[in-house]
């Protein structure tokens, strides 16, 4: 079984502008071509950003159109429930770390500090 990813807001973001390191490029393309999976969360933070343009809301929405968005269901929600109780975490990282574990898949993150405290979730920093 190939190995799935939930790309986080901030990859999506860097990935938009071209800031992926060079280095990880090649392995970032791949997976948003194989496994562009994004939590609904994610999609509300990028285009719920308040200086978006209307330009920048159409292509972005564009882009995601052909992701594989997860939305919030009890399992999940339950999950970030367990997540939120055991963790100094805050309510978007939990819903998307519980998102990632519950559909089995690595979280692609720079934001490693909060995601690392969520037991059993496995991360991808192209950062690193």
């Amino acid at each position: 079984m190939e190995k799935r990813f939930l790309i986080d807001t901030n990859i999506l973001i860097y990935f938009l502008v071209g800031k992926i390191p060079v280095a990880e490029f090649e392995k970032i393309t791949n997976i948003f071509q194989k496994s562009f999976n994004i939590s609904t969360i994610s999609k509300v933070e990028v285009l719920g950003w308040h200086k978006i343009s209307l330009i920048e809301k159409n292509n972005i929405e564009s882009f995601i159109s052909t992701a594989n968005i997860f939305y919030i269901d009890k399992i999940i929600e339950n999950r970030a429930i367990v997540i939120k109780q055991e963790n100094k975490i805050n309510i978007p990282d939990a819903l998307i770390g519980a998102t990632a574990l519950v559909n089995k898949m690595t979280i692609v993150t720079r934001n490693e500090d909060d995601f690392k405290k969520i037991k059993g979730l496995r991360i991808y920093n192209p950062f690193k």
